[in-house]
């Protein structure tokens, strides 16, 4: 059994054969995480000292990061004892990851290809979550699928979701074609680490693409329930698409200093917004990037990318947070 030290100072055991992450969570300490699968990257570090062993593919991982010594803690645990640059998510200290089942209370169109699913849990369940988490529901056969809360806590407990159609998706096929009111399901949760950070910057900025706006709405009504969440700060929404379709939702951003920006990039000649990459836009604006902080939701490339670009622009890397949804049916 070997000893892993966080950057903080807190220690917690390894045990071989199990994810530093998995490990950290038996003792109560939460590591950033999202996909557990090693393909979302969220969980990358830096190890300081000792030697750790991989027991599934690092996908996210460039050669040169593995160089460098980065590795990510959901396919990893540690030979020696060791310590890595991260740090204990205290704010997610609270928070139970439970089991519960769910009902639909609504299921209705957004978009030809995405649909809203409002569900409601057990009035004693006490289910509490942090905006930009989010949980798995679990259907017929046991299928599970993963899912980001679109809002933030409601007095009447109901969860948001918005779930796009996966062409042959086997989930797909039950929330398109089969799902109805009151159907009887599962989730557990709330899961990940994607939420909001105390960070001492003049803006914060968000990048989504499809429906990882979900997160964002979540976030951004918590910031409009706290506003001294945003004091003195500017407040950036880009939401990237292909066609207008895809931009199926308006914010609502009274009460902050906001500006929504969406972003396609096949759009029509109908279309008088912004185009191309929504990375790219946020780049070309010019922000001042040392002093921001960016929470990215939505596919695999823009996430990979984003982040590559905004660090090299002189974005803190600890100030970029993000939720990569991976491809499944």
């Amino acid at each position: 059994m070997a000893s892993v030290k966080l950057h903080n100072g807190k220690t917690f055991s390894s045990e071989a054969g199990t994810s530093m992450l998995d490990s950290a969570r038996t003792e109560g300490i939460t590591l950033e995480y999202s996909c557990r699968t090693g393909r979302c990257g969220v969980c990358k570090t830096k190890v300081l000292s000792g030697e750790t062993e991989a027991f599934k593919d690092e996908t996210s991982l460039t050669p040169d990061e593995r160089a460098a010594g980065w590795i990510l803690t959901c396919c990893r645990s540690a030979l020696t004892d060791v310590e890595i640059d991260a740090e204990d998510m205290s704010a997610l200290g609270d928070i139970i990851v439970k089991t519960l089942p769910c009902r639909i209370d609504t299921i209705s169109k957004l978009a030809d290809n995405v649909v809203e699913v409002i569900l409601r849990v057990p009035p004693n369940s006490k289910f509490t979550y942090l905006p930009g988490q989010y949980i798995d529901i679990i259907g017929e056969a046991g299928l599970r699928r993963s899912y980001s809360i679109a809002n933030a806590q409601r007095a009447d407990g109901k969860l948001e979701l918005q779930i796009r159609e996966v062409e042959q998706g086997m989930m797909s096929q039950y929330w398109f074609a089969r799902a109805k009111t009151n159907d009887l399901l599962r989730l557990e949760g709330p899961l990940g680490t994607f939420s909001l950070r105390e960070k001492a910057v003049r803006n914060i900025v968000f990048l989504a693409t499809g429906t990882g706006i979900a997160p964002v709405k979540a976030m951004l009504e918590q910031l409009l329930g706290n506003p001294s969440m945003a004091d003195g700060k500017k407040v950036f929404i880009y939401w990237g698409g292909r066609t207008p379709s895809d931009i199926y939702w308006s914010p609502q951003l009274q009460g902050l200093d906001a500006t929504f920006i969406p972003v396609l990039s096949r759009a029509d000649a109908q279309w008088t917004g912004r185009t191309g990459y929504v990375q790219s836009a946020l780049i070309n604006d010019a922000i001042e990037l040392t002093q921001s902080v960016v929470y990215a939701c939505g596919s695999e490339d823009m996430i990979h990318s984003a982040r590559d670009e905004l660090t090299a622009l002189g974005l803190p890397v600890k100030n970029f947070y993000s939720d990569a949804f991976v491809s499944s049916n």
